[in-house]
């Protein structure tokens, strides 16, 4: 196991808040466990500060807490890349971060961007690869990866303004980019679900529609892509007594965290389903590229119908509650060991001016183009 380690949370997203309580959750588990932990918080002001340690979700509640340091992230500075505590004499002093272990939820924080600047910079990092991540946050790409690959998924579209969709409401409706519980709407037609692009901030960057099948209800799984794939057992969260949708209020306004929520665990269905969900859950892993700890949700009706629904690449609490078995901090020391074994994706071959070479001059690319005038 790692025996530094660096958790980052906050970010540009939704759910900021709930990024934070995951950081905090996950520095505690590294540090009782021995490893050598700082935190990296990522303001709302987009700025980043090296934040003390042990603090309480309250310190954040004015923004970046008493005793923060703001730190910068470099890219092509002469003393390396990575993040800095800037000002001194020598213009800086670059941060040991050992391993990064990924706590932001939603935003450029979970869906690839972050996972770029740290390739870029040669940190080593927890929350896939950025094209993994990028394909896991978008749910009208992830959902057409999983019917290519026949795996059963309900039909996702996207919401446009140019043509209904090819199915009958009553319509879901979500937003493409969001995370799993935020911006969610049930609507009869299509003209509803269209009047919510204006209306809901959580729709702005687009939406995707699919079947609102009420009699269909959620059975969650994690997985853990290190040491060796493996798959929880089965968890139902349990909608409230009026049938209302599983909502962001439902699954983290809880003191008591994610393991309050009403739920059963380990939900009572089939062997047969649960031995489908589970086989269903490796094949998810495997198509989309994921690592570390993941959440799989599906949609069933608890015999024989199974739908993939969404992956969380980097779910709240880091799916902890789900192994209740296992300890927090082996669950996640296996996951910054597999993040300190990634091979990083940045390109560093090039082709040595080969078709620079071929090139000649640009007049020659600009032949045939309209002249402006």
């Amino acid at each position: 196991m790692v025996t530094k380690a660096t958790v980052v949370f906050g970010g540009p997203s939704a759910e900021h808040d709930i990024s934070i309580l995951t950081g905090l959750q996950a520095e505690r588990v590294l540090a009782g466990a021995g490893v050598e932990v700082q935190c990296l918080y990522w303001a709302r002001s987009d700025k980043w500060f090296l934040v003390p340690s042990s603090l309480e979700a309250r310190d954040f509640l004015g923004g970046e807490p008493k005793g923060s340091k703001p730190v910068e992230l470099r890219l092509g500075s002469a003393k390396g890349d990575g993040f800095y505590l800037p000002g001194g004499l020598g213009g800086g002093k670059r941060l040991e971060t050992g391993t990064i272990m990924n706590c932001f939820h939603g935003g450029a924080g979970e869906a690839g961007g972050v996972q770029w600047l740290f390739e870029l910079a040669g940190l080593r990092s927890t929350g896939a690869t950025p094209a993994s991540a990028a394909l896991g946050m978008d749910k009208l790409a992830f959902g057409a990866v999983m019917l290519n690959a026949g795996l059963p998924s309900l039909r996702r579209e996207l919401l446009s303004t140019y043509a209904a969709p090819s199915f009958d409401g009553p319509y879901i409706v979500k937003p493409r980019f969001g995370g799993s519980s935020i911006g969610i709407e049930v609507v009869e037609d299509h003209q509803t679900a269209l009047a919510l692009l204006q209306t809901s901030p959580h729709l702005r960057a687009g939406a995707v529609v699919e079947p609102y099948r009420p009699e269909l209800f959620d059975l969650n799984v994690s997985v853990r892509t290190a040491p060796e794939p493996q798959v929880s057992e089965i968890e139902r969260p349990l909608r409230p007594e009026d049938g209302s949708i599983y909502d962001y209020s439902a699954k983290y306004v809880h003191a008591e965290g994610l393991s309050a929520s009403p739920r059963e665990f380990p939900a009572q269905v089939p062997d047969e389903l649960t031995a489908r969900i589970k086989e269903l859950a490796l094949r998810v892993t495997e198509q989309t590229g994921l690592t570390g700890v993941l959440r799989i949700d599906f949609l069933s009706d608890g015999k024989s119908e199974v739908y993939v629904n969404e992956v969380n690449s980097i779910p709240g609490a880091l799916a902890l509650y789900l192994w209740p078995d296992t300890p927090p901090a082996q669950v996640l020391g296996a996951a910054l060991d597999e993040a300190e074994r990634h091979v990083p994706q940045v390109t560093r071959n090039y082709e040595e001016g080969v078709a620079l070479r071929a090139a000649g001059g640009i007049a020659g690319k600009l032949a045939g183009l309209p002249t402006n005038r």
